[in-house]
């Protein structure tokens, strides 16, 4: 074949030609990035069918988010599916610039992972109003009898056939996941044609969840490989419709479990976010990278007001951002977003008809100068935000949707809670080393008690609370388990002169222990489970809620545990074991519940417990006595010591520990609650959204212990 030659001064004009378009190209690029000024989140919330549905949030800067329409769906998922329920949403900008496309898994997950059969399709031209339309693969094309599952769909556009592209895994009876596409029609309410296999993982493996984004033209396909690792790989092709390559290597930062991958540029042109569903402990993890092979982990610069599953990010302008925050984010919203070193954030109280607005003081905040941050939403705006709470009340001018509502501002010095956050099940300690009090919580304000780590706060007055930072992480710290860290219990122990801390806690649903020599920590792990199973007689309950005693009289120490059940035995000098032989079953009554606690006083061994579920607003505390530390429970009918309290709008009150000041005959109870006062609106959420609280504790003369008396003041500083 003969080769035809180009003239040079045709291959000099044609060169001069294509680098004015690349750079025509490039400022195109960079006016688009400048004119982006914010992101929108869309999201689901998690595995009830409540929380699978389209839920949005803001950010100015990619990092900080806030969720709109007070975290509820925007869209009712029954009006748009055929499942009855949604989850995984992309959205994605048309390559015109103003229309978009979202894409959703069609799936309610109660009826099971492989109960679908398709998505839904939906376009908008203002990110608020959205036409939808529902596609079920296999009742559509033929040949698709054996499909079990279509997950996590989503659109890029194909520049060179000017179309938009869906692809999504789909798995077939007795096969893997594979990754699969087709092109949308012109209206986005279906496909041109069957789908057809996008990208098979090496080996023939299940991958899910893909995610394609364009570099320097070459595609980068990030996927799960589920069941295989359960990590993101990348493949990369120059062909968007196919051709792609593995890149052998994990890339997610984390050891725990992640999914749902997701790949934004930021709009200051410092690079792009790779973010994931870290799905068993309840949180998302970001990333950064600038050449998408090397990702940093970026979390500590992330907030968010919400907790997201599976969802993805788009930049937007600052004109659409104002119009999102007009329709769906509220003053009442804006002003829940307070943030202050001063301020207990979660304890805002706003009255909307009265408009009027309580903060919550720190115990050293200086109500002088209240210092407050608002979400920094485009269009929205408090004023001033700098407050002298001298006067009873002082005027906040709230800015949203173009509408201005002044509120009465006023300030609230309360000690419960005396933790800032959400946190549950408090275990306290004196440390006769340090001369300081320590208070061992769950973490909690994750979706289904899914937290995975365990935190420590240490005072000198029970007042004031320094965060004393995490001390165990599961799936690092402990190898044997990696969810659901729960009810932690911790004893001081003088051993040949050298103090121990011995720390027990709750590990999907298991119970471990964790040795220190301080505490704070460092703590290690024994490295398996010291409960886990049933004790012999037990076939329902968990092995949960662990409590440890040490006796004053004879110096042994014993572990109490379980849900459903209350069980008891010596542990062995080690405190790392126990002594089987002494394994007693000790349920008190019927209606035990769970959070055992025991201490001794004047002659007498009390057996605390909680009754009813977290979940409930009646959740409470009951007590009993004994004449050894396993010995039979007695209790009267009037042994209700800690209960809801409606008119100070106080509930859920439970799962407590008890604390002895050294030396005097003088008791504080610490007890979570639910959140005040969002919490008794949450509904069953507000079992997982629960806060510390420590109150008085008195005996009557007999003995007997009078009704605590729950308060939002608590207690005074220990001198």
């Amino acid at each position: 074949m003969r080769r035809r030659l180009i003239p040079f001064f045709l291959s000099a004009t044609l060169l001069t030609t294509f680098s004015a378009l690349a750079q025509t190209s490039k400022k195109k690029q960079s006016a688009n990035d400048k004119k982006y000024q914010a992101y929108l989140f869309t999201y689901f919330k998690g595995n009830a069918k409540r929380d699978e549905a389209i839920c949005f949030a803001l950010s100015k800067d990619g990092y900080t988010y806030h969720a709109l329409n007070n975290n509820m769906p925007l869209i009712r998922s029954e009006e748009i599916s055929k499942t009855g329920g949604v989850r995984d949403p992309h959205i994605l900008r048309g390559a015109d610039g103003k229309t978009f496309y979202m894409v959703v898994t069609d799936m309610v997950s109660a009826n099971g992972w492989s109960s679908n059969r398709g998505m839904v399709l939906l376009r908008s031209n203002d990110l608020i109003n959205w036409t939808s339309k529902a596609i079920d693969i296999q009742q559509t094309y033929p040949g698709q009898e054996d499909l079990e599952r279509v997950w996590a769909p989503q659109t890029i556009y194909d520049a060179q056939a000017k179309k938009y592209m869906v692809y999504w895994s789909m798995k077939y009876k007795g096969g893997t996941d594979k990754i699969y596409y087709a092109y949308a029609n012109k209206d986005f309410t279906g496909f041109e044609e069957a789908p057809k296999e996008l990208f098979v993982s090496p080996g023939n493996k299940s991958c899910i969840d893909a995610d394609i984004i364009e570099k320097d033209g070459v595609f980068h396909l990030f996927y799960k490989t589920e069941g295989d690792g359960n990590g993101i790989k990348k493949a990369v092709s120059k062909k968007l419709t196919g051709g792609y390559v593995q890149q052998d290597r994990y890339l997610q930062q984390t050891k725990e479990a992640v999914e749902g991958s997701g790949i934004f540029k930021l709009n200051d042109g410092s690079g792009y976010i790779m973010m994931y569903d870290m799905y068993t402990s309840g949180k998302y993890q970001f990333t950064h990278t600038s050449d998408l092979e090397n990702f940093k982990v970026v979390d500590q610069n992330i907030s968010m007001d919400f907790h997201p599953r599976h969802g993805t990010v788009m930049p937007i302008t600052e004109k659409e951002a104002q119009a999102l925050t007009a329709k769906w984010y509220s003053p009442l919203a804006l002003l829940k977003s307070a943030s202050s070193p001063s301020i207990k954030p979660i304890n805002t109280v706003i009255d909307t008809a009265a408009k009027t607005v309580q903060f919550t003081a720190m115990p050293n905040a200086d109500k002088r100068n209240i210092s407050l941050k608002f979400a920094p939403l485009p269009g929205t705006s408090v004023q001033p935000a700098t407050l002298n709470f001298t006067t009873a009340k002082t005027p906040v001018t709230v800015t949203t949707g173009g509408k201005k509502t002044t509120y009465q501002a006023s300030l609230k010095f309360s000690h419960n809670p005396v933790l800032r956050g959400f946190y549950a099940d408090p275990e306290v300690l004196y440390s006769e080393k340090t001369g300081r009090y320590y208070i061992y919580p769950t973490s909690d304000g994750f979706d289904g008690w899914s937290g995975t780590y365990f935190k420590v706060f240490s005072s000198p007055d029970l007042v004031n609370w320094t965060d004393s930072g995490k001390i165990i992480q599961l799936g690092s710290d402990v190898q044997w388990a990696n969810r659901n860290a729960w009810a932690p219990c911790i004893v001081e122990k003088k051993i040949n002169g050298v103090y121990k801390y011995f720390y027990y806690f709750t590990a999907a649903q298991k119970i471990g222990v964790a040795v220190a020599d301080n505490p704070t920590g460092p703590f290690k792990d024994l490295g398996t489970p010291l409960i886990a199973g049933h004790p012999e007689g037990i076939s329902g309950g968990q092995e949960i809620d662990p409590d440890v005693f040490t006796d004053p009289v004879s110096g042994k120490s014993y572990l109490y545990w379980g849900n459903g059940y209350m069980a008891g035995a010596e542990l062995n000098d080690d405190m790392t074991s126990i002594n089987k032989s002494t394994l007693r079953i000790m349920t008190p009554t019927n209606d035990f519940r769970e959070g055992a606690y025991v201490f001794y006083r004047k002659g007498k061994y009390y057996f605390l417990w909680s009754q009813n579920d977290t979940r409930d607003a009646d959740y409470q505390v009951r007590y009993g006595t004994s004449d050894s530390p396993l010995g039979k429970i007695s209790f009267s009918k009037d042994n209700l010591i800690l209960i809801q309290d409606k008119e100070k709008g106080i509930f859920g009150t439970g799962h407590n520990s008890v604390l002895q000041i050294p030396g005097k005959d003088e008791w504080y109870i610490v007890y979570h609650r639910f959140n005040y006062p969002n919490g008794i609106h949450m509904g069953g959420a507000a079992g997982f959204n629960r806060e510390v609280c420590i109150d008085k504790m008195l005996f009557n003369e007999d003995g007997s212990i009078q009704k605590v008396v729950p308060t939002h003041e608590g207690v005074q500083p220990l001198r």
